[in-house]
């Protein structure tokens, strides 16, 4: 029979901690912390292959599942002499759910499972603390109503606050015996009343029905929001664990806390969490009551601290990696509920790496496989300019959950935030934050909570999110139907309205109302420097550049590490408004003698452009597109010239110098000449621009356009070249379709190029010219193409449109609809198309490298920044990606990974 339910307890366990894919993460920590001795209450795991199988079958378990499950329990309740549902010594569950990845709050806890009418008197009885066992019984209705009866929390908690409020007290540990007996019953009538049926009372009952609870929440909003939001699997399901109880709210002897082996936050070496005397597990992450620090523990119960630290300074050098973890101190006894490799900041996962192998830990390859891509991004946002905070309101401050600095307008509720985002930065302000919270969470560039401490879902989430986070700013009392909240500073109250602007700061836990000014951080200093040069150790030749138009993106890119520039966009150039008026001139002319008196007047300001750029990027190759968009996108749009044509006529003096100055046309000349501008538009008005007259088809029926062009960029680096600079111009051929196409531009600029080098005694400046493969028929025959082109430019931008017949801009209308019906795994345009796309790729590569053997290959489009993107590009074997400046670390980051997880020590061997 196969096994899908495996026992753990006692120092041993049917499973370790190398099986997260059959028990899951919780699981298979479990399993591996009794084989090492730790002290874990026992029970048992039921597989995630369970979950699949439970949804395949209509929501049932099979046979063969059950009676496994009743074997372990039966083993179960043999090692602890007790019995579920019994009523000598019954034995209380809890029951959790547990995936292969981390889903903070996502799914299904069940604690106290058990507890009825009659077991609860006898735990009463046996503990001699009736309290203990009536907030047990109390805890377990409201958790069992909401998960496996779906009732509301709220309404546990209006019952729950009403009889606070008649007891006149506002901690929940001062509500006496009578008082949560009277909060069980009317727990048990509010089930009734909700699901027609009185509160199940057969133990056995409530464990199959919690088991498949946990299992259901695999599929609630909040878990599969989450799982779309972390790109984990929707197939791998979560398992489910049961345990024997141990207790935290025994008095206040016992207690609970979280924590890790390390600020999961700063990275820095601490021991780091939080506790609660009398309480269970749920009130500290739930934020319900705000935790003390964990060192607090140290003078409380110095034994238990220690053993404390003991066991997880043990697990962290068993796993190599932070710990998150969960005890429980029942009566003096410490028993350890979970250990996970804890999730962490950007910050902190880079601060860890790096010291984890000065520590000899760890070493310096598996360090950087620990840093994920995307955590690098947290380290390149902005942070407060202190200047600007001077002249800001301090609000109040509270504890610091995860760093980094936001500003955004307040939403109280994470619908609101939703709707808020779409027309600007939010700042999401709770009284605390549940799961249903995470689709505010994640629109949010920062969030703020009232309560909670630092293992607050809150915390936990915004850290795993890399979101700034405050939590426990207890002096702001929040109103969210009422759409404000006070805060108290200097004596006066302070208003917060719903929409008004505040600067939060997660490093110091700062709140400031209105908007401060940011910074940009120095990538080039501190933890992150040294883990980016052994980054670059393991990337070995593979190269990334930076898509920049302009010498200050240009010099941004390699602050960040770029080599080079792998796309320059020469027509954003001619937007700028010196530029425009002589464009437009270009296009407006009717001639070939005209257009070139117009392009005269653009070299001057190409050629100091690119000069620009060719000096910031001293040494490294910069890739310079030709004009690629079609002509009428630099001239007024058809719609607004017909309007003021029409009401040219009628206007007003100072209407007329408005459209003088916006159309450059002097206000005598705007009755002859916007007309023969709309012409003109007309003219050029293309149904499918995309698919126009652009790229190399604007330069081969206007080659004086791609002449001027060449002529700035050789003459620019001439310029540049003779005062020591190392200039390496590479020039790119857009929109090529056959090699004819290529074959013709490429001769402009050779010509140009011999001519311009020779006269500046520069004939050995090498260079190269080379064409964007962006339509699949380049793809296609990129062997006839690499006859001419000296390298490939992938624009998987515009490739994803011709390959899938998509819109890039269109395809926002339904992207939702088909990324949530797996139409497409993800997004095409931000992550490239593998199956489709990235198989012309392939053969565009296979096919150009076995006709030109040192060509060079790349990608520009914004796949280049995308960690499985860079992958890719690594596996086909290009030679670069390029992606804007503040991803480039990202793509050293991906090309590094790539090159470690296929193995090419050899390549890592010449470079390190």
């Amino acid at each position: 029979m196969k096994k899908y339910v495996y026992a753990f307890g006692a120092g041993t366990a049917d499973g370790d901690g190398t099986m997260k894919e059959v028990l899951g993460g919780k699981g298979a920590g479990l399993a591996e912390m009794c084989r090492a001795g730790v002290p874990v209450p026992p029970g048992f795991t039921v597989s995630t292959e369970v979950c699949n199988i439970y949804f395949q079958n209509n929501k049932k378990v099979p046979a063969e599942v059950e009676t496994q499950v009743d074997a372990a329990l039966a083993q179960l309740e043999e090692r602890m002499g007790q019995k579920l549902g019994g009523l000598e010594n019954p034995l209380l569950l809890s029951v959790r759910s547990g995936a292969k990845f981390s889903m903070p709050g996502m799914m299904n806890t069940i604690l106290n499972l058990g507890m009825n009418d009659q077991t609860v008197e006898v735990v009463a009885r046996r503990t001699n603390n009736p309290r203990f066992a009536y907030d047990c019984y109390r805890r377990f209705i409201q958790m069992f109503g909401e998960v496996a009866q779906g009732i509301e929390k709220e309404h546990f908690d209006h019952i729950f606050e009403a009889r606070k409020a008649k007891a006149k007290t506002k901690l929940d540990t001062d509500l006496t015996a009578d008082d949560l007996e009277a909060v069980i019953g009317d727990y048990k009538k509010l089930v009734q009343k909700e699901t027609g049926k009185p509160f199940p009372q057969d133990a056995r009952e409530q464990l199959r029905m919690a088991r498949n609870a946990v299992f259901g929440s695999w599929w609630n909003h909040k878990a599969v929001y989450y799982r779309k939001m972390e790109k984990i699997p929707d197939d791998i399901g979560t398992a489910a664990n049961v345990q024997a109880m141990v207790f935290g709210n025994m008095g206040e002897s016992s207690g609970t806390g979280v924590g890790f082996t390390r600020d999961p936050g700063s990275g820095q070496k601490v021991f780091y969490g939080e506790y609660l005397l009398n309480a269970q597990g749920e009130d500290v992450v739930a934020g319900i009551r705000t935790p003390e620090p964990i060192s607090h523990l140290k003078k409380q119960m110095p034994k238990v601290y220690g053993q404390l630290v003991e066991i997880t300074t043990s697990l962290e050098k068993h796993y190599k990696d932070m710990q998150d973890f969960e005890f429980t101190i029942q009566e003096g006894t410490l028993y350890m509920l979970q250990t996970r490799n804890g999730k962490r900041t950007g910050p902190a996962a880079v601060r860890i790496a790096v010291e984890m192998v000065e520590e000899k830990l760890i070493e310096k390859a598996s360090a950087v496989m620990r840093v994920a891509p995307s955590q690098l991004d947290q380290l390149l946002h902005p942070v407060f300019d202190p200047a600007s905070l001077k002249k800001l309101s301090k609000l109040t401050t509270g504890i610091a959950a995860s760093p980094g600095a936001a500003v955004g307008r307040v939403s109280f509720t994470a619908d609101g935030a939703v709707v808020a985002s779409a027309k600007g930065p939010v700042i999401l302000v709770r009284k605390e934050t549940t799961p249903d919270d995470i689709h505010g969470m994640d629109v949010a560039r920062g969030i703020l909570t009232a309560v909670g401490g630092k293992s607050s879902h809150a915390a936990v989430v915004a850290r795993g999110m890399g979101r700034p986070c405050i939590v426990g700013a207890g002096a702001i009392q929040i109103n969210a139907k009422a759409g404000f909240a006070t805060v108290s500073v200097g004596g006066k109250t302070v208003t917060i309205k719903e929409g008004d602007w505040i600067s939060i700061d997660g490093t110091t836990a700062d709140v400031y109302a209105g908007q401060a000014m940011t910074k940009e951080p120095d990538p080039r200093s501190g933890h992150l420097a040294k883990f980016m040069t052994w980054v670059d150790e393991f990337r070995g030749k593979f190269g990334v550049r930076a898509n920049a138009d302009i010498p200050r993106d240009a010099k941004a890119a390699r602050n960040f590490g770029a080599e080079g520039i792998g796309l320059c966009r020469t027509e954003h150039m001619f937007f700028a408004h010196d530029r425009l008026p002589h464009m437009q001139a270009m296009i407006l002319a009717r001639d070939e003698k005209a257009r070139r008196k117009a392009l005269q007047k653009l070299l001057p300001m190409q050629r100091s452009d690119f000069a620009g750029l060719f000096k910031a990027m001293d040494g490294f190759p910069v890739v310079i597109r030709t004009l690629d968009p079609p002509l009428h996108e630099f001239l007024p749009k058809r719609e607004n010239l017909m309007v003021d044509i029409a009401r040219l006529p009628h206007a007003t003096a100072k209407e007329k110098k408005e459209m003088s100055d916006s159309y450059g046309i002097a206000v005598k000349d705007l009755k002859k000449q916007l007309p023969e501008l709309l012409h003109r538009v007309e003219e050029l008005h293309e149904f499918n621009p995309m698919l126009g007259h652009r790229g190399c088809r604007l330069g081969i029926s206007y080659p004086e356009i791609t002449e001027m062009q060449a002529r700035a960029i050789f003459e620019a680096a001439a310029q540049v070249a003779k005062k020591g600079v190392k200039v390496i111009p590479e020039v790119m051929i857009p929109l090529i379709g056959s090699a004819r196409e290529l074959e013709h531009q490429k001769e402009i600029v050779v010509n140009v190029a011999k001519e311009v080098l020779a006269k500046n005694g520069l004939k050995n400046m090498k260079y190269l010219v080379g064409t964007m493969i962006e339509i699949p028929r380049a793809a296609i025959t990129a062997d006839k193409v690499a006859e001419h082109a000296e390298f490939f430019s992938f624009g998987t931008n515009d490739l994803t449109q011709t390959t899938m017949g998509l819109s890039r801009d269109d395809y926002t209308k339904f992207s939702r609809l088909y990324e949530d019906q797996k139409v497409f795994k993800a997004d095409p345009f931000g992550v490239l198309d593998q199956e489709g796309v990235g198989v012309l790729v392939e053969m565009a590569v296979k096919l150009g490298r076995g006709k030109r053997k040192d060509l060079e290959v790349g990608i520009c489009g914004e796949h280049g920044g995308e960690p499985s993107s860079v992958e890719f590009c690594y596996r086909v074997g290009m030679d670069y990606v390029s992606c804007s400046p503040y991803r480039v670390p990202i793509a050293r980051l991906a090309a590094a990974q790539a090159a470690l997880s296929k193995g090419d020590k050899a390549e890592m061997m010449r470079t390190a």
